[in-house]
């Protein structure tokens, strides 16, 4: 007798269904252990392009912030400007230098037509001097005359040499300076 068992009915019909042979194993490991290679090595290559990808988007985020914060300082430095205009102090001290004055009592119409109050006119006590544009500019050949004229009259225009000519350049007005800076 030989080391195998004779089989014998269902057991006999499967045996001569498989292959007969021992190196059966030898040919099913090496597909398998090229699987897990490829498996492992996709693995790592994903990985890593994750991780770099996470990283760029970390500097991208960086930077955003980085120009967030300045945007917000330069937004609250604005911001100053506009109540240091809008404060009433500096409104009346800028009307001032426009010639401007208080105003007085008010007087309202109501819807019917008929006016309610008793009006009275802006105090008159010293007019302010304000030169006109055209005063500010000193002539090509000549100093400056800057004669004060006063509020609601024109100076007269100035002759020109050709009707043709260019007209003379004038100085802009001079900014005011921003407060805080």
């Amino acid at each position: 007798m030989s080391g195998k068992p004779e089989l014998k009915g269902r057991a006999a019909r499967l045996a001569r269904l498989l292959p007969p042979g021992g190196g059966r194993g030898q040919a099913a490991r090496a597909p398998f252990v090229l699987l897990v290679v490829l498996l492992l090595g996709g693995g790592l290559i994903g990985l890593l392009v994750l991780n770099s990808a996470l990283s760029e988007g970390s500097f991208q985020l960086d930077e955003l912030k980085q120009e967030t914060k300045s945007l917000t300082d330069e937004e609250q430095a604005l911001q100053r400007d506009i109540d240091a205009y809008s404060a009433p102090r500096a409104l009346q001290r800028r009307a001032r230098e426009l010639g401007m004055v208080p105003g007085g009592d008010p007087a309202f119409l109501a819807p019917d037509g008929t006016v309610k109050g008793a009006p009275s006119a802006a105090p008159t006590g010293t007019t302010p001097l304000v030169l006109a544009p055209e005063a500010l500019t000193a002539p090509p050949g000549g100093a400056a005359t800057a004669s004060p004229t006063p509020v609601g009259t024109r100076p007269p225009p100035a002759p020109s040499a050709t009707p043709t000519a260019a007209a003379t350049p004038t100085q802009s007005p001079i900014p005011t300076p921003t407060p805080g800076r």
